[in-house]
């Protein structure tokens, strides 16, 4: 089963990074959610998320590391040393990297989208400035996947499923028929 290591800190985009676990997984992709001080975690919008692990040396063992935007989210994740750290040694290994909305800056900082295509939230296009900026919804270059914010985490999370070698397709279909047939019922 192929894994996948979502960085969850303080002021975390809890849209982002509760939805794009919640695809994951449905996809059958282990997607575990890393918190830093505690196992409590308090999101953007005043929401308390328990952590599945602490971030460390296992989050190496993963196939892909998610790092999710919000207000001081993207900005908390790029003040901390080893999370630059893990993002280059993913890079150097040709692992998979995922940043959507602000934490797109942290790739930015460990200097890995120098020359790659990337999105990123409004107006970041001076913030990424080292790569090639898209007003795009989703792109991929290489090992980076990058989406714009919390309006984009479907096809962020389906970009991530495909390459991480699983077809979303039938979670879409079930995603959105139960989506209809709810507000049908409702």
């Amino acid at each position: 089963m192929r894994k996948v290591a979502m960085l969850m800190i303080e002021g975390f985009e809890e849209s982002e990074t509760l939805t794009i676990t919640d695809l994951l997984r449905r996809c059958g992709i282990q997607c575990d959610l890393f918190y830093f001080d505690t196992p409590f975690v308090k999101g953007m919008q005043g929401m308390w998320i328990e952590g599945d692990l602490p971030f460390g040396e296992i989050v190496e063992e993963y196939d892909m590391i998610v790092l999710p935007g919000g207000r001081p989210g993207g900005q908390n994740l790029l003040d901390h040393p080893d999370v630059i750290k893990m993002v280059q040694s993913f890079d150097k290994r040709g692992k998979e990297i995922g940043a959507m909305c602000s934490g797109t800056i942290v790739l930015e900082q460990a200097g890995v989208i120098r020359g790659r295509s990337v999105t990123g939230y409004r107006g970041y296009a001076e913030k990424l400035g080292s790569g090639t900026f898209l007003e795009k919804v989703v792109v991929s270059d290489q090992n980076l996947i990058t989406s714009q914010g919390p309006a984009t985490p479907y096809p962020f999370a389906f970009e991530i499923a495909r390459k991480l070698g699983v077809d979303p397709s039938g979670v879409i279909e079930k995603t959105l028929f139960s989506l209809v047939a709810d507000h049908v019922n409702s």
